[in-house]
């Protein structure tokens, strides 16, 4: 049995932090790489995807769905844009406001992204049962909930 403190080297490897960070790190390397075959970021899938479950919204609102900030909105829409995969409109109600609606493309594309997602997940935690996914999935999400306030 380990009884290096926490505090040491052997010690900080057994810790929950360290261990959510590390596993935090190979879950972003395998998120960017599976989003990379679609030329795409995370931001990209999740206003996509938000689009598509939601339907059309202004940029502003966007934003605050995805937890993304303003001017990274700003930049986002404009990539998904210019891939045709959303189209802006001035709102009818306050034509100083624009609503984001995603495309047929851009609809396919966060279907296509999900898949992805999907597989990235599995990749992820395949040592794991379907049990212990659906156990550490509970406990991340208290977790979660506990630190963001909600």
């Amino acid at each position: 049995m380990d009884n290096a403190a926490p505090q040491s080297p052997a010690g900080l490897s057994t810790t929950p932090t360290w261990l959510l960070n590390q596993s935090a790190s190979h879950a972003t390397r395998l998120l960017s790489e599976g989003l990379a075959a679609h030329d795409l970021r995370g931001y990209h899938y999740r206003l996509l995807a938000t689009l598509a479950e939601d339907g059309p919204a202004s940029q502003a609102d966007l934003g605050r769905r995805c937890g993304i900030d303003r001017s990274d909105v700003v930049a986002a829409i404009n990539d998904l844009a210019g891939r045709g995969l959303v189209v802006r409109a001035p709102d009818p109600a306050d034509r100083r406001r624009n609503v984001i609606s995603a495309t047929d493309a851009g609809a396919d594309e966060a279907r296509r992204m999900g898949a992805t997602l999907e597989r990235v997940q599995a990749d992820l935690l395949a040592p794991l049962s379907a049990t212990e996914r659906e156990q550490l999935t509970r406990l991340l999400t208290r977790l979660l909930r506990h630190h963001s306030g909600h």
